[in-house]
């Protein structure tokens, strides 16, 4: 473990959160204004979100990692007391509904989504598990019929939601780690299959969702609707109607972009403009280097992070960073391919920069959990190297 690769990785994630806040400061001034009579509204609360992001990825970082895995009962109580508040978004529990969902947990001046936190517990406790059966793994129980109800339990409560995005992530970030695990694919993928098999016949249930499908289906396949700089709303599918005013904020941009602050998307023609389609907004004012950048910083991430993983000091090491940083760079791709049309329209934050408290923690406690990793990993080889320098 190089120790430059711990600082390019944290130079990674400042500039994403430094990018983040820059287009976040331009995108949420409508609605913050709209919504809340200051421009700044959105901003401010961001600004807040993103220190006690600091702190729980700082304490992260230095807590040694293998706490999750020494302290008996850690990993299961974090993972009980997630799936408890899933419960507690639901109606009958005291959540509220928002869009039709019911995601969310009033904590008066705040709201946190426990989905976000599903999608790290699992991460961790599958880590745990797997380490702990070790050579086990490639049996059928202790590999596949276990970690599979871990994720079967996230996974049932969150689509009652219903949330498939966080459905998706939480299926595929465990599915990787029992892969990195050693977990056989005989077993991988029938059970992938089968847990994406009754997914989507719920999906098919679900009037909003299937909305979406087909509006993206008939775009890619029907001819759909070109998208120009004037584009006519009147007969545009409601379901389709943010992906083409996305687009049309990217072609907009073009190269060099129209200027900070000088969106015309923002100005409500893309209502989650300061959200889930905040990456529009930047591109449309920052141009196509400003798109560039983001796919480059991500991919960075997601490299840097691997990187990491290859060199911790153990198989756990090793499980925790691909699971965290999966999540991260998972979100990042999904939300950039529906933003570009690419993919059906599906909510999905843009870490770092969408406006939002629960999913920045998220993506700090992953950035933090990582660099924990990395840093103990290092530690370790210098114990290493001095030992063996000692022993000549």
């Amino acid at each position: 473990m190089r120790k430059s690769a711990l600082f390019a990785f944290a130079l990674v994630v400042a500039a994403l959160v430094a990018l983040g806040l820059i287009v976040l400061s331009s995108a949420s001034e409508a609605n913050g204004v709209r919504l809340h009579k200051d421009a700044y509204f959105f901003l401010k609360r961001q600004f807040l979100y993103i220190g006690v992001g600091i702190v729980v990825a700082v304490v992260a970082a230095f807590v040694d990692y293998h706490t999750w895995r020494d302290i008996p009962g850690l990993a299961w109580l974090f993972y009980a007391a997630v799936a408890i508040l899933l419960l507690f978004v639901f109606p009958q529990l005291g959540g509220r509904a928002v869009n039709g969902s019911f995601r969310w947990i009033n904590l008066g001046p705040v709201n946190i989504q426990p989905s976000e936190f599903a999608k790290l517990a699992i991460v961790i406790v599958l880590a745990v598990w797997l380490d702990r059966a070790a050579w086990r793994v490639e049996l059928f129980t202790k590999g596949l019929v276990v970690p599979c109800l871990l994720i079967a339990v996230y996974a049932g409560l969150v689509i009652k939601e219903p949330d498939f995005g966080s459905v998706m992530v939480i299926g595929a970030a465990g599915g990787l780690v029992m892969f990195v695990a050693g977990v056989r694919l005989r077993h991988i993928i029938p059970a992938g299959l089968l847990g994406g098999a009754a997914a989507g016949i719920v999906m098919c249930f679900n009037a909003n969702r299937m909305r979406r499908i087909m509006a993206f289906v008939h775009s890619v396949f029907g001819g759909g609707q070109e998208v120009v700089e004037k584009v006519t709303t009147a007969n545009m599918d409601p379901a389709a109607y943010q992906a083409h005013m996305a687009l049309v904020a990217i072609k907009n941009g073009g190269l060099w972009g129209v200027g900070l602050g000088e969106s015309m998307q923002k100005q409500y023609y893309l209502p989650e403009c300061h959200t889930d389609f905040i990456f529009a907004v930047g591109a449309e004012e920052l141009g196509l280097l400003f798109s560039i950048a983001v796919i480059v910083l991500f991919l960075a991430f997601f490299c840097i992070s691997v990187y990491i993983a290859r060199n911790a000091s153990d198989r756990f090491g090793r499980f925790l960073v691909i699971g965290m940083a999966f999540i991260v760079f998972f979100q990042a791709v999904f939300n950039l391919g529906v933003v570009c049309e690419a993919l059906p329209t599906k909510g999905m934050a843009l870490p770092f920069f969408s406006y939002g408290g629960t999913n920045l923690l998220s993506a700090f406690f992953a950035v933090g959990t990582i660099l924990s990793v990395g840093i103990h990993s290092y530690r370790d080889k210098k114990r290493v190297l001095a030992r063996s320098v000692l022993m000549r």
